[in-house]
């Protein structure tokens, strides 16, 4: 058994804990830090980057349940009981799904091949920080207060915004809060119904990954890597889900932006500097 290998996947898991839900590129962190660490195989990193993932939206469902359910049985019945209108949020959680199932769907192995690379983070953590600043900046009418009272309409937009997340560094949190914020989401139920978009979404490409290139793994102890940087990933989440909504309610995206920009500087002036040849 390979203990630095469990200590690097629970340090993997730690980051994604701890990044899938801000505006900062969980996927772009979890390149950089595998990258950094030497972790493990490309072929294999790539799998548990998007596993990995299920951890943190677990959290959500935990988290959320009693909303979450409302939702659910609200489709079925066709009723609208309990907070706000559920049915609703429901309906608009498959609307704003569609778009990056059809992408995701068909492109999804050139995406891995092509751009699951430190390069390609870098340049997006970037643009996307600029994009954090100019929506930040600009006059804000609010449509809908809470994630049940998004239309169908704002849902579908959502849900065009979240595609841009199929690029690396790019930020899935990062595109559907910001891209809420766009339209006249409020902060607190931008940030909640970007949550709720990412249970249908990564659960999806987990699953699909492992049925894809599950034969990567090759023996329990590579499946006993995976299955703690999910698990340490889900308990980290649970800790920052409620901290960011409290977060997003009082205070603006600008520090991420920084981040963003630093992070991603960082990363091409190395490639620059070192002249090293990144994966990809």
């Amino acid at each position: 058994m390979d203990i630095f290998l469990l200590i690097q996947a629970a340090i993997m898991g730690i980051v994604e804990g701890i990044t899938e839900f801000l505006p900062i590129s969980s996927t772009g962190y979890l390149i950089l830090s595998a990258d950094l660490m030497s972790f493990w195989t490309k072929e294999k990193v790539d799998v548990f980057v998007v596993v990995i993932q299920m951890g943190a939206i677990l959290a959500v469902i935990y988290d959320y349940w009693g909303r979450l359910w409302q939702a659910l049985t609200g489709l079925i019945t066709g009723k609208s009981e309990g907070l706000n209108n559920p049915r609703q949020l429901g309906l608009s959680l498959i609307i704003a799904t569609i778009p990056v199932i059809i992408i995701g769907f068909s492109f999804a192995d050139e995406i891995k091949t092509y751009l699951f690379n430190p390069v390609t983070v870098a340049i997006m953590l970037i643009i996307g920080g600029l994009l954090i600043f100019y929506v930040e900046n600009r006059p804000k009418t609010i449509i809908a207060d809470e994630a049940e009272e998004v239309s169908f309409k704002t849902a579908l937009k959502v849900g065009l915004f979240q595609c841009l997340a199929l690029i690396p560094g790019t930020s899935r949190s990062g595109a559907t809060i910001i891209g809420a914020l766009w339209l006249g989401v409020s902060r607190k139920a931008s940030a909640e119904f970007s949550f709720f978009m990412g249970i249908p979404v990564i659960v999806g490409a987990a699953l699909l990954d492992l049925i894809k290139h599950g034969d990567v793994f090759t023996n329990q102890e590579d499946w006993l890597v995976l299955g703690v940087g999910t698990a340490v990933s889900f308990i980290v989440a649970l800790l920052c889900i409620r901290w960011l909504v409290a977060w997003v309610s009082l205070r603006d995206f600008k520090i991420f932006a920084w981040l963003r920009i630093v992070t991603g500087v960082v990363v091409l002036v190395a490639a620059w500097v070192f002249g090293y040849q990144f994966a990809g």
